[in-house]
């Protein structure tokens, strides 16, 4: 009972009883979710046609009956993780930044192959570098879990009343009865497996990171890195190898949009889209994003052609 309770706590409860249904068929609606067992409610059938029975079994089995683009058990849908968003937005925004400012650079040198070859030079070492800087982050957190729940496995064994005190300073913000919290905390300390596992996750707020995560996290980072510089040199594949400055030009365009459109999405990715103030958002953001370009580039030119001037 007191783990119910703690589990009711912080983890509330969002099912909406049905308002078709019998009162003891929506206490096992709210017992056994998606599990129930249509049999074991049967419905009077006084007092009523054939045909509207077998309605209402009918719409009482819809509950209980998973629907058949759906696996039984429990529910799957795809989930877009915050990390891999993450990753995604630091390897574009490294990708669309810092290769644009370098070939931008190097047309001032007037050479379209030049400005080919570096660019793709740069290409391939940036984002195997920032692939490599993003496995080792995942690898660093991965290794701090580790040692975070051995250090919690010691004072867990070693320190019950230090442990006690972490526990209480979870419940401290709900305004748990002492009575309560006392139980809950009984429970817990009886299966040092549910302690451990409580004491991950509210305390240290550390979940369980993911085996494959440091391999996703690197291809996604590069990958990302890889596709963002790529635009802007696109245009140079296109013309003729003294047209460099018609090259500039036309990747100076596409990058504007190319800025301003990842800054719109990245920011309505992590406020949202509807509403006028988060639309003025994603377009302070795309501006952002198109400022923040432009002085790169400009950068890069102005010190190429200081060092490069006769």
């Amino acid at each position: 009972m007191p783990l119910a309770i703690l589990k009711n706590l912080l983890f509330p409860s969002r099912v909406t009883p049905q308002a078709s249904l019998s009162p003891t068929l929506s206490e096992t609606v709210y017992s056994q979710g998606t599990s129930l067992n249509c049999k074991s409610q049967p419905q009077p059938r006084r007092h009523m046609s054939s045909a509207t029975a077998v309605d209402v079994e009918a719409q009482q089995c819809d509950v209980c009956r998973p629907r058949e683009d759906e696996p039984t058990g429990k529910r799957r849908r795809f989930e877009l993780r915050p990390r891999m968003i993450s990753d995604s937005i630091i390897g574009l925004s490294d990708g669309l930044t810092v290769p644009f400012a370098l070939t931008a650079g190097l047309s001032s040198l007037g050479d379209t192959r030049l400005v080919v070859l570096g660019g793709l030079a740069e290409l391939i070492a940036g984002a195997i570098s920032m692939g490599l800087g993003g496995f080792i982050g995942a690898k660093s957190e991965a290794a701090s879990y580790v040692a975070t729940v051995a250090e919690t496995q010691k004072l867990i064994h070693t320190s019950p009343c230090q442990t006690s005190s972490l526990v209480r300073s979870v419940f401290k913000p709900y305004d748990l009865p002492a009575e309560t919290a006392s139980t809950i905390l009984k429970q817990l300390h009886a299966s040092p497996e549910e302690l451990l596992d409580f004491l991950m996750r509210f305390h240290h707020q550390a979940p369980e990171p993911d085996t494959s995560r440091p391999f996703v996290s690197a291809g996604t980072i590069a990958m990302g890195y890889f596709v963002g510089g790529l635009v802007p040199l696109l245009p140079y594949f296109c013309v003729k190898r003294n047209e460099v400055l018609v090259a500039l030009w036309w990747s100076i365009g596409v990058m504007v949009i190319a800025l301003f459109a990842f800054g719109w999405v990245k920011t309505g990715v992590v406020s949202g889209w509807r509403g006028q103030a988060k639309v003025l958002a994603c377009v302070k953001g795309g501006l952002q994003m198109v400022i923040v370009g432009g002085v790169a580039a400009g950068a890069a030119v102005g010190m190429v052609r200081a060092i490069n001037h006769d």
